[in-house]
């Protein structure tokens, strides 16, 4: 049979969107807090705020959205909360002290969590079923791109230039995402009449069928959050501060290199061929980061770690896809997003207090730890289930 095609003007269009999204996203995330440090003199603690602020609010917002999404339609959430983030990327250039930038961080963190929570449901119908781990892994490729070119550019503007020109950028990069928004073509789920009408519940806010792989993504994430917390300080700590910037351009070009293949493999072979190995890799890319002590050393962690938990991040949001129908694929991408969200939330919070009576060092041997149950939850909440129906389906075949 003759492959669907995957790369559609559809799925281009949304993968730029979401670039643009994370653009922003990462380049503010690494220069707030210096804006807030060095032009709005605040201290430490109102950094970490800064950060809190737009993560609570992205969580919040998601299973609303989820629900939004399957009940009022893909298009119209899309373009409401890029609205919003466009108009929350340009309001940085008035913002001139830490109360109006709480309050605009966390309307920034709603249209950012509607808005990728969004896209992450459009591609989902758009990518063809059997290519489902490739496309999904490509369009996360999108995002790891942004998460080096934007504290890259971010840094790089502030040094030479001005934070109001900083803003600038992020509101041109928001305005074409928003053009985008408006010209791509959207399939809209056709959901039945009862669904829309559903009455209030919890779980009418969550995928029930996309649960148990988004716990161990942000068991996951949890994990991850040590890196994005730390990875500088600790890079400092060992005298390599110079290649703390080359750390997650190690990391991407490792995903670059890996996606065209795990992203088929998921297809071809199923989702435990890929889990699996990758958890594993993550964890001894968490165990050499934890004993480097040269660049080499440091910079062959990052690559170890995105070799496995880069492709973790496609292939758990696939299964929380595939798992679930597809009139609930907003849901399913919501409730994987929150889960995904709070633990990087959770973690950057939880594991700041326990490295202050821990060296770095010996915490990224935790989170090494952390990893391993990630296997082992995986595998008990999904990986023996999905392993003892792919047997079924090989001796089905084979008694045919």
């Amino acid at each position: 049979m003759k492959k669907q095609p995957l790369w559609t003007k559809n799925f281009l269009g949304i993968s730029f969107i979401s670039l643009f999204l994370f653009l922003v996203f990462y380049i503010l995330l690494t220069t707030l807090p210096i804006y807030v440090l060095d032009e709005l003199h605040g201290n430490e603690t109102q950094v970490g705020l800064i950060v809190a602020v737009f993560l609570i609010a992205a969580v919040l917002c998601r299973p609303f959205t989820g629900k939004w999404i399957d009940a009022i339609g893909r298009k119209k959430i899309l373009l409401s909360s890029v609205i919003i983030f466009t108009i929350a990327s340009l309001l940085y250039v008035w913002t001139d002290s830490i109360p109006l930038l709480l309050g605009l961080r966390f309307l920034h963190g709603i249209g950012f969590g509607m808005a990728t929570t969004a896209t992450g449901a459009i591609i989902a119908d758009i990518v063809p079923n059997e290519r489902k781990g490739e496309g999904l892994g490509y369009y996360a490729l999108f995002m790891n791109l942004a998460m080096v070119i934007g504290p890259f550019a971010g840094l790089t503007i502030i040094q030479i230039s001005s934070f109001n020109r900083l803003f600038i950028l992020c509101t041109v990069l928001a305005f074409f995402a928003l053009v985008l928004s408006f010209i791509v073509r959207i399939p809209e789920a056709s959901i039945p009449e009862e669904k829309v009408h559903s009455t209030f519940s919890i779980g009418s806010f969550f995928e029930k069928n996309a649960i148990s792989v988004s716990i161990v993504g942000g068991i996951l994430a949890l994990a991850y959050s040590g890196i994005l917390s730390f990875i500088s300080i600790y890079a400092k700590e060992l005298g390599l501060f110079k290649a703390a910037s080359f750390f997650f351009v190690v990391y991407a070009i490792a995903i670059v290199i890996s996606r065209p293949f795990t992203g088929r493999w998921f297809d071809l072979y199923g989702e435990n061929k890929i889990v699996y190995p990758s958890i594993i890799l993550f964890a001894i890319g968490m165990v050499l980061l934890s004993q480097a002590n040269s660049t080499f050393l440091f910079l062959f962690s990052a690559a170890i770690i995105g070799l496995g938990y880069g492709s973790l991040s496609p292939s758990l949001q696939t299964v929380a896809i595939k798992n679930s129908s597809p009139s609930k694929r907003g849901l399913a991408t919501s409730t994987f997003f929150t889960f995904f969200d709070s633990g990087i939330g959770i973690g950057s919070y939880a594991l700041g207090v326990i490295a202050v009576y821990m060296d770095l060092s010996t915490l990224y041997l935790i989170l090494a730890v952390v990893v391993l149950l990630a296997l082992l939850a995986y595998y008990f909440l999904h990986g023996k289930k999905s392993n003892n129906q792919n047997m079924l389906h090989t001796e089905a075949d084979i008694s045919l």
